[in-house]
């Protein structure tokens, strides 16, 4: 029996390292690859049921000084940090954003992903009011909000710790955080692509203390720009070191890097690439319980390959999604399509909450 096969029937069986995951991310034919991922997507969820949820991504700013080299969509606030985007900068308004979630229960959602720039201006105080408006305006909506940068970013402008920032932030309403902002947590990485933005120990110490208190949290990766693939597995690697400690990601999704209209040069990863790092996170994070699969980078048909890579949650019908649609791909879905597609490839479609609790 060669290494490769050896090592493909010990996947299921025993915790793969990051080494091992790298050797069968080379070697392993793809669908075999697939069939391991699949294999263990059963035996963590042994019902066909793939769960997708109605909600709303809604950015409330787009003004950051950030500057990240893979955004299009950030504005800069002044010319000290005027960068490749060419986006107009706004900042809604409570009215604008509360017709926003009012169109989002029209369809049945409830829940908002609430993301935006690291804004240089609006301090703690703006974030807390935000919260306590939405929740004395639609107490029904679950606030899904702030991802590890923008929970750092506040810390620094208030000059207070993590924790009582987000204590502060629960307070007024927080219910979960987004993975969002991870990127490739390896900081050679994230000093080329997002000097300004949490480094990878900050990005990992504000998703501990959340969970600390109580929160339950997802994880993400943007890979396919300038990461090698060891830092791929090395990604991999943090996330299932502090889900060891703490239990509280209720889920992973990768997604690929989509480099038009952004600083950075690069091929755009292929589909081949993308379920080939889909079925090694299926893998890889056996302690992770759900793996989503991203129809906004990679089109309804690949989302529908996806769920037989290790993917068993089909993501979001997002109303709205400005970021990945400013460098260049729009896909929508309605929640009828995304059943309709479920259904297609042989499983049950069910809706959800952001716990993975099914209504």
């Amino acid at each position: 029996m060669t290494d490769l096969s050896l090592m493909m029937e010990q996947a299921l069986a025993r915790r793969i390292s990051k080494e091992e995951a790298l050797f069968l991310y080379k070697n392993a034919e793809l669908a075999a690859l697939g069939c391991l991922a699949h294999a263990r997507r059963m035996a963590m969820h042994s019902t066909p049921i793939v769960t997708y949820i109605i909600d709303r991504n809604i950015n409330y700013t787009n003004i950051c000084i950030s500057g990240c080299k893979f955004c299009a969509y950030y504005a800069a606030p002044s010319s000290e940090c005027q960068g490749h985007s060419k986006q107009r900068p706004f900042l809604l308004s409570k009215e604008e954003l509360a017709q926003k979630i009012r169109e989002t229960l029209k369809l049945e959602g409830r829940q908002i992903l609430l993301q935006g720039g690291l804004h240089p201006d609006l301090p703690l105080s703006y974030y807390e009011d935000m919260l306590s408006f939405i929740k004395r305006e639609f107490p029904e909506i679950h606030c899904h909000a702030f991802s590890p940068p923008e929970i750092v970013h506040l810390a620094k402008l208030s000059h207070l710790d993590i924790q009582t920032v987000l204590k502060r932030l629960i307070s007024a309403g927080l219910d979960s955080i987004p993975g969002g902002g991870a990127e490739i947590l390896v900081d050679r990485v994230r000093e080329r692509i997002a000097p300004r933005k949490a480094t990878a120990k900050e990005w990992l110490e504000v998703m501990e203390t959340a969970h600390g208190l109580g929160l339950k949290t997802t994880a993400t990766m943007m890979f396919g720009h300038i990461e090698t693939l060891e830092e791929r597995m090395e990604h991999l690697q943090v996330l299932r070191d502090l889900q060891d400690r703490t239990h509280g990601f209720t889920a992973f999704i990768p997604w690929t890097f989509q480099p038009q209209n952004t600083a950075l040069d690069v091929q755009p990863a292929t589909a081949h690439e993308y379920l080939r790092t889909l079925a090694i996170s299926r893998l890889f994070l056996d302690n992770i319980p759900n793996i989503q699969a991203s129809w906004v980078t990679q089109g309804p048909k690949m989302a529908q390959i996806s769920l037989f890579f290790g993917a068993n949650d089909f993501g979001s019908t997002m109303i709205e999604e400005n970021v990945v649609a400013a460098a260049g791909v729009s896909h929508r879905l309605s929640e009828q399509e995304i059943q309709r597609l479920i259904k297609n490839a042989g499983f049950e479609p069910r809706r959800r909450r952001m716990d993975y609790t099914l209504l």
